[in-house]
């Protein structure tokens, strides 16, 4: 009784020690305005323990007793270090920074896409270190390909940091150094070079090459010595180093020559979500990286399910398009099945995760971490997941483990560590053969690669990447793609992935965003419902003049693969929503889009007019498989020609055309016509619904940063 007693107390006094220990501060950032600012970077001082606001300014962090200041960071907000005290609350108001930010940069040497700058340059002496200029501190130069200083040319700029004395650092690694640009001498500090082993340590295998950091001092301020931060800490990236396939818009066709539109499903959201982190970060996204298809299906929309246990439904809408009246604006929708957690299939999961050095960020391994947790969280007994990392080699961590063994699982994925090159191909083919291994019949297999998409070691082009992956897929085996991070973002490989190897892509920038993909939407991220889902519409030309997709650019088929069951489509999981916009211009509108050729010398060109009386504008077929079928079924639809006024149209259709709007200003389409920021924000705020999870809020809120920073005056101003 006597050690039972002792034992108790033992165990309280650990348990009050514990608490002691740890605590939880949660609170609200603002801005002046007293709007919630998602995105904002908090730090505790001394550790690498951090967190970033969600799309309502909310942040929660588990402190240690001995953090004594949290950091907030936030691009064109001044950076806040507040002491914590005894407070378990701390909410924040940001004030504008009027400090430009041409006035900072950063710089780096190496292999990669250059881009173009200019600014005032002093080029004052500095001393050789390993035949590379070092700068004397206090003291601005210019450095050529060669080491000798005096030349100007091409740089790449990595990232943008701030630390707590409030001295912006810029740190850069990639193109052969040639100048420091955009830079007021009076500004500089310092300028350091880092060539050894440490580099790397510090930065990860991109900067094997070492890194070149300026440090700048603000003229409020006094001079102090500048702490370089983890990279973890960057508050913006420049994103020159982000790969994104070209993309080219769809032109409007004339039904008389191209009666016919194909093109496959995507349930992909990985475009929007990508740019709310460049919006956030004070960028407009790069064009290429705009999925206007992507940015629409990110918000759910209550279609009707499916009736007679099919698997997907199709839906319609047909009205004035609100950027030109005289133009109509098609939505087709489909909406999978919904099924309940607890009759989904048995899950075999592989997670592969890439813990190479361009890993080591907060917002990528620890955030790969914290988001998987959350997936594992969700399994039941029945199903099972084996862990894969790769780096330099590829490894097995886990070995399959019931879904019930959350603490064995969670111990696995808390022990990972970012270091070495990155051999994604080795990495892909061990997570298949360790899925093959433990294939579940009739079950859902599935690879989830967890990777910001820089492969550099084995197989890394993306052709080399789609074959492999379009080898793999034939053993039944699914591949979800998660992608993180910024800087070194490989877009297209990872979009490559997802699309040949049967399954989704997300890209999540904040732990927000992984609770929707692997919580919220958890069965339809995972399991699949329906594969290979394919659209074909037929335009009646007696009634359209001309049509145009919107987005779906890299989803286009021809329109023999319609029939082909060979040919590879996107697919649907469970309770997932799959939105499709079509512009039309109905017969007899005058527009600027169609054009004619002259006639042809060696065959007839002379067509007959279209001439019927049906009503009907367009038929609308979609072909789909069963899981585990190779043969597809096929559905049809008509739409007639019955236009609503914009108006009074569903709340769907009217949110989901204002997402698009801000797709083609953000893309400066080529077909936005009358479209504006405005227009788009009173049409969301309009349509907007119960919004129980704030995402549509955020959207607008996104939309009103992107009117600010478009370069555009009419746009801005509109």
């Amino acid at each position: 009784m006597k050690k039972l007693t002792l034992l108790l107390l033992l165990l309280l006094s650990l348990t009050a020690w514990a608490q002691r220990s740890n605590r939880t501060i949660t609170g609200t950032v603002y801005d002046e305005s007293k709007q919630p600012l998602p995105g904002v970077n908090i730090i505790a001082q001394g550790t690498r323990t951090g967190c970033i606001t969600d799309s309502a300014g909310h942040y929660r962090l588990l402190l240690t007793q001995n953090v004594k200041k949290l950091t907030f960071l936030f691009i064109g907000f001044q950076s806040q270090t507040i002491a914590v005290g005894k407070k378990e609350r701390i909410d924040i108001y940001l004030k504008a920074d009027t400090n430009s930010l041409n006035e900072v940069v950063v710089v780096g040497y190496g292999t990669q896409q250059k881009v173009s700058l200019t600014g005032s340059i002093a080029t004052l002496p500095g001393m050789q270190v390993n035949g590379i200029t070092k700068a004397l501190p206090g003291r601005a130069h210019s450095i050529s390909a060669n080491g000798s200083p005096g030349a100007a040319s091409n740089l790449t700029i990595r990232g943008i940091a701030s630390t707590n004395s409030k001295q912006p650092l810029y740190i850069v690694d990639g193109v052969p150094v040639n100048n420091i640009a955009g830079i007021k001498p009076k500004h500089i500090k310092s300028i350091n070079v880092v060539k050894d082993a440490s580099a790397t340590a510090l930065y990860g295998s991109r900067a094997t090459n070492g890194v070149i950091i300026v440090t700048t001092k603000n003229s409020k301020a006094k001079s102090k010595q500048a702490v370089v931060p983890n990279p973890g800490y960057f508050t913006q990236l420049d994103l020159t180093d982000e790969s994104y396939a070209p993309l080219v818009e769809n032109t409007f066709q004339n039904p008389k020559d191209n009666p016919l539109s194909t093109f496959s499903v995507d349930v992909d959201a990985a475009s929007y979500s990508n740019i709310r982190r460049y919006i956030n970060n004070g960028q407009l996204p790069p064009k290429d990286a705009i999925r206007i298809e992507e940015m629409v299906n990110y918000f759910g929309y209550n279609y009707p399910a499916p009736t007679n246990n099919e698997p997907v439904a199709i839906h319609t809408e047909l009205a004035a398009a609100p950027w030109n009246p005289q133009h109509r604006l098609l939505r087709v929708g489909l909406k999978a099945k919904v099924v309940a957690t607890e009759k989904l299939p048995a899950s075999n999961l592989v997670f592969l995760i890439d813990v190479s050095g361009s890993m080591n960020a907060y917002n990528k391994l620890p955030l790969v971490q914290s988001s998987l947790k959350m997936l594992v969280d969700q399994l039941r007994p029945q199903d099972k997941v084996a862990i894969v990392v790769y780096a330099g080699a590829a490894g097995l961590v886990l070995p399959a483990t019931p879904g019930d063994q959350k603490t064995t699982i969670k111990d696995a994925i808390d022990r990972l560590s970012a270091g070495g090159s990155t051999a994604g191909g080795q990495g892909i083919k061990l997570a298949y053969e360790v899925a093959k291994n433990n294939f579940i019949k009739a079950g859902n297999n599935r690879v989830v690669l967890a990777t910001d998409g820089d492969f550099n070691v084995g197989a890394s082009s993306d052709q080399d990447m789609q074959h492999l992956i379009e080898q793999e897929r034939k053993s039944g085996i699914f591949l979800s793609v998660l992608g993180f991070g910024m800087g070194n973002y490989k877009d297209s490989k990872m979009e490559t992935l997802a699309d040949k190897g049967n399954g989704n892509y997300a890209y999540i920038d904040n732990i927000t965003e992984a609770r929707k993909t692997l919580v919220s939407e958890f069965g339809g991220t995972l399991f699949t419902v329906a594969k290979d889902v394919k659209l074909q519409l037929e335009f009646n030309g007696a009634k359209v003049q001309a049509y145009r997709l919107i987005g779906y650019e890299n989803r286009l088929l021809n329109k023999e693969d319609f029939n082909n069951d060979l040919k590879d489509a996107g697919d649907m999981g469970a309770g997932h929503t799959v939105t499709a916009f079509y512009e039309i211009i109905p017969t007899g509108v005058k527009d600027n889009f169609t054009t004619s050729v002259d006639p042809l010398k060696y065959q007839k060109t002379d067509k007959s007019a279209i001439t019927n009386s049906s009503s009907e504008m367009m038929t609308i077929k979609f072909r789909y498989k069963e899981p585990t079928s190779s043969q597809s079924k096929l559905s049809q639809a008509i739409v007639m020609d019955r236009p609503k006024t914009f108006e009074t149209t569903s709340a769907d259709f009217r949110f989901a055309a204002a997402v698009a709007e801000v797709g083609l200003l953000l893309r400066e389409s080529d077909y936005k016509q009358k479209a504006t920021f405005k227009q788009a924000i009173d049409i969301a705020r309009a349509a907007k619904g119960e919004d129980k999870e704030g995402y549509q809020a955020e959207f607008i809120k996104l939309a009103e940063s992107a009117r600010l920073l478009s370069k555009n005056e009419l746009a801005a101003n509109n």
